[in-house]
């Protein structure tokens, strides 16, 4: 495991659309995030497919990370992840086969199980909601249309054969674990919104860990959201607003609520549980900030953390990731 002293930081953009602002600001938005994340030394910047969510505009992942990729220079982007239930392993490799062949050793396919949506969405994505059981056979098939030999005879991707763009498992409980270990590949755990099993499945990833072409040794990412402030009372007001936001979106999606409204959802049992999805969140100062994010590494056996920017707006999310940076001494 990495030492807490070098631990590799990298940026999960939800290309969030914020009350008041657009889709188009919110991806424009994304490419800030990623240039500030080039410019200060941060390791790689995943974008998340999530569908029908309004306030998440990263549904087409591929598109986006070609559009990033475009106006950055060098960093790492990549899916974080693609919801492999939701296409065809071939499509896939295409398509992140073509963005490695425009910018090569730079591109990153993290690979999910979940649907990343809801049951009327799936059926309008045209998916049977019995594709995730396929889902390691699926991901064997990808990693064949992207390495040498394809697992379908006389079927090949074009763009992606060869171009072995690296693969890592996302999950949020012990059957992504189970799965990167027999596969030999990086496993990344969301515990920025699943925090429950983390531990357990890192500790069954570690242990059943195999080693393979890509990977020689186990590699964990973990997530945590991040708010990072001049003082302490700033990074708290942007941690209620946050908090109280994710309870609305989820508990009442598209419905605008009036304070007390909000306050009597966040007193509830549901918003009580999704308050506590965010656990593991590092809010305060630099200092404050890269204590809890050492001792986090250490409590997650993690060699790698994947920072989620939680703040309002676009300029206080930049300032997390500089400030951060800054206190990390990435550059």
């Amino acid at each position: 495991m990495t030492s807490q002293h070098s631990t590799p930081l990298s940026v999960l953009d939800l290309a969030v659309v914020r009350g008041g602002s657009t889709v188009r600001e919110a991806l424009e938005a994304s490419v800030a995030m990623a240039q500030c994340a080039e410019r200060t030394g941060y390791t790689r910047v995943w974008y998340a497919e999530h569908h029908n969510m309004a306030s998440i505009a990263s549904s087409a992942t591929s598109v986006l990370i070609a559009h990033v990729a475009a106006h950055t220079r060098s960093i790492r982007l990549g899916s974080g992840g693609v919801m492999l239930p939701n296409h065809s392993p071939l499509t896939i490799a295409e398509q992140f086969g073509t963005l490695a062949t425009l910018h090569p050793d730079r591109i990153d396919l993290g690979l999910g199980r979940a649907p990343g949506t809801d049951q009327p969405t799936m059926r309008a994505l045209r998916r049977d909601p019995m594709s995730a059981e396929s889902f390691p056979e699926d991901v064997l098939e990808l990693q064949g249309f992207l390495g040498d030999d394809s697992r379908v005879p006389g079927v090949r991707a074009i763009p992606g054969a060869g171009t072995k763009v690296p693969l890592y498992i996302l999950g949020s409980s012990t059957f992504g674990a189970q799965l990167a270990a027999h596969l030999g590949l990086p496993y990344g755990f969301a515990s920025h919104f699943a925090p429950e099993a983390l531990t357990q499945a890192v500790d069954v990833y570690r242990r059943g860990f195999q080693p393979s072409e890509q990977a020689t040794e186990p590699w964990v990412i973990a997530g945590v959201n991040v708010i990072v402030a001049p003082t302490e009372r700033e990074a708290a007001d942007e941690l209620n607003h946050a908090t109280r936001s994710r309870v609305a979106a989820l508990l009442a999606p598209g419905r605008k609520l009036s304070d007390a409204e909000l306050d009597s959802v966040m007193s509830s049992p549901g918003g009580r549980q999704v308050a506590s999805m965010m656990r593991y969140t590092a809010s305060g100062t630099p200092d404050t900030v890269k204590t809890y994010l050492d001792d986090f590494q250490q409590h997650a056996n993690a060699d790698e953390l994947i920072v989620v920017p939680a703040s309002r707006s676009v300029e206080n999310r930049l300032q997390s990731l500089e400030l951060l940076a800054q206190v990390s001494r990435l550059g």
